[in-house]
This record gives structure tokens, C-alpha cells and sequence, in this order.
């Protein structure tokens, strides 16, 4: 069954590409499915065929279709998705996603953020460590339920990839800056969760201004397995 259509931006085929987006990672498309014909798909969504060709290029792009000839536009291997782009990160979030999604994108955190940590520890300038601590500062004072609670740990774990002075640590974290916004959205959704979080990110930031990469790493990482705790709280498993 298709999904409940979202209200349409200014540019329609972007709208286009968003629903279809969804409709893909949601499952309500799977892999090797057909998309329905032009003409059906046109009737449906109430838009021109130019409008559906622009949204199937945007989505080719991203990994998610490819056009076959004489049969026609098919749903591609999710292991063929472009998995960091911001568009499908922020389709997955539209579209409550699985405990598996969460396992695998905490997988990927565990990996790169408590390197990224021992490496801000050795390379960080005492501005870096500055910003760390106002970020830190801004999490300590936001009021649950706002934005501020996930957008100020959001720049805290930004701040610590720039801390690395390394641009593919930081390119990185700029890709995923989707995924990781979503997971603060649940990891702190309530307060007593977010205030048990506190001493963990003080931590990490401490650890780096004293140059202990070790402790920073390992810090980082036990606040990676508490965060998928509250994750899998979150959603209910």
C-alpha cells in the first residue's frame, strides 16, 4: 500500500523523489519490485511525466533504482544504496525505521567516533577544545523536549571530529550529521536519560583536552554502548 503523501514542496520533483524515496526504504517497494508504469504512477501522484523522470534520475543517483529496457524501472539491492546520502538517511527517519537499521549505523559510530576521539586527543588546538566545551555547555543547560537537546550534542560530537584535524574524519561526520541528529533524537527523549548522558560526553571532552587519547577512545565507546541502550529502549525492542 502506498504511503500516506507528504505535503508538496515548490519543486515537484524533488517532492516526487522523496515519496518514492520513502516508499523504498520503507519496505512498501522492495528490492527487485517494478515501480508502477509512468502513466500509473503519473494518475496517482497528480504530476508530469517530466517531473517522475527528473525524480527516477535523482533516485538513480542515489543507488536506489535502475531503468531497465522494455521492463522498466526496478528497486535495486539495498546493499547498492547509497547508504550515507543525506536524502535516504532522512527517508529511513521519515519512515520509523528498523532496530536493524539503528544496529548498523551504531555499528559504523563505533567504529569511527572513538578513533576519531584518541585522534582529537593528539591533534586538537585549544580553540577545538573550547568549542567542545560550549557545546558540552549548551547540552547541560537545554531544556529536554527542545531542540536543543539533540542539536547541542550534535555540534558536541561535531566538534570532536573537527577537533581530529583530519578532513576525511570530518567529511564523514557531515555525511551522516542526518543519522546522527535522528539517534539524539532517541537516545535523549527523556530526561533522565539525557542527564545520565551528561558525564559521559564531559568525559570524552575532558579525556581530549588532556591529551589522553586512550581515555578519550575509551570513553567514547562506552558512551556509543549506553546510546544504543536507550536506542533500543526507544523503539520498543
Amino acid at each position: 500500500m502506498a504511503s500516506t503523501m507528504s505535503k508538496r514542496p515548490q519543486s515537484i520533483h524533488k517532492w516526487v523523489a522523496s515519496e518514492l524515496g520513502s516508499r523504498i526504504v520503507s519496505g512498501t517497494y522492495n528490492p527487485g519490485d517494478y515501480i508502477p508504469n509512468e502513466t500509473k504512477l503519473g494518475e496517482e501522484l497528480g504530476v508530469s511525466r517530466t517531473a517522475l523522470r527528473e525524480a527516477f534520475k535523482t533516485l538513480t543517483a542515489k543507488g536506489l533504482i535502475e531503468s531497465r529496457p522494455k521492463l522498466g524501472t526496478r528497486i535495486k539491492e539495498r546493499k547498492q544504496w547509497n547508504m550515507f546520502d543525506s536524502d535516504v538517511l532522512e527517508w529511513f527517519f521519515q519512515t520509523d525505521p528498523s532496530l536493524e537499521f539503528y544496529s548498523a549505523l551504531f555499528e559504523v559510530r563505533c567504529v569511527f567516533e572513538p578513533a576519531a576521539a584518541k585522534l582529537a586527543a593528539c591533534n586538537h588546538s585549544k580553540e577545538q577544545v573550547d568549542n567542545m566545551a560550549a557545546a558540552y555547555n549548551k547540552m547541560e543547560i537545554a531544556k529536554v523536549g527542545t531542540d536543543e537537546v539533540f542539536s547541542s550534542d550534535l555540534e558536541f560530537h561535531m566538534s570532536i571530529l573537527d577537533a581530529t584535524n583530519n578532513d576525511f574524519f570530518i567529511s564523514l561526520g557531515k555525511t551522516i550529521q542526518t543519522a546522527l541528529a535522528g539517534i539524539f533524537r532517541l537516545s535523549s527523549s527523556t530526561e533522565q536519560e539525557y542527564i545520565d548522558a551528561l558525564p559521559g560526553h564531559k568525559a570524552i571532552y575532558k579525556a581530549i583536552e588532556k591529551g589522553d587519547a586512550a581515555e578519550a577512545e575509551k570513553q567514547m565507546l562506552q558512551l556509543l554502548v549506553e546510546s544504543e541502550k536507550s536506542v533500543r529502549g526507544a523503539v520498543g525492542k
